[in-house]
């Protein structure tokens, strides 16, 4: 456990959760797309959008940057998880299958690597058959600042 999840006077798990409730409430990008934030825990997020009729390109499917978006915000559920400020430092996708319209998408991320100011996280992206529609690898950076009131975490945190 860490030092700022003992001075929150929270496990792990109740930590992450109150961080993406405080992200979320700012994240009108991913209240727009219609997602829905389905599990969160430390390193952890699965995330759940489905495709809008606004979302389908030209090909009659899910526009890719929708699948990178959806992605994208697991991405960040799950880096941002140890109430730390986290950002994007890179990130890349590969589609393997179509979204289709209608479809909800689940983007299931998971932390595989922190240290120090940098992190390495991977997401599952897959259709409502559990197929993979997009494999998707974060590489994070831990910038000032955290999500909890600096009040709830201890000095130098």
């Amino acid at each position: 456990m860490s030092e700022v999840t003992k001075a929150a006077g929270l496990d792990a798990d109740a930590l992450a959760r109150a961080c993406a409730d405080v992200m979320w409430a700012s994240d009108k990008a991913s209240q727009g797309l219609g997602m829905e934030i389905v599990e969160v825990g430390q390193g952890r997020a699965v995330v759940a959008m489905s495709v809008s009729e606004a979302m389908v390109n030209g090909h009659g499917i899910c526009h890719g940057g929708f699948v990178f978006t959806l992605a994208d915000s697991a991405f960040a559920f799950a880096c941002n998880s140890h109430n730390q400020n986290t950002v994007a430092s890179h990130c890349s996708v590969s589609f393997l299958r179509p979204g289709k319209l209608g479809e909800r998408l689940v983007a299931t991320a998971v932390e595989r690597w922190r240290e120090g100011r940098s992190g390495i996280t991977d997401v599952t992206v897959t259709n409502a058959d559990g197929e993979t529609v997009a494999e998707f690898r974060g590489n994070s950076r831990t910038i000032r600042g955290t999500l909890l009131p600096e009040a709830e975490a201890p000095a130098g945190a």
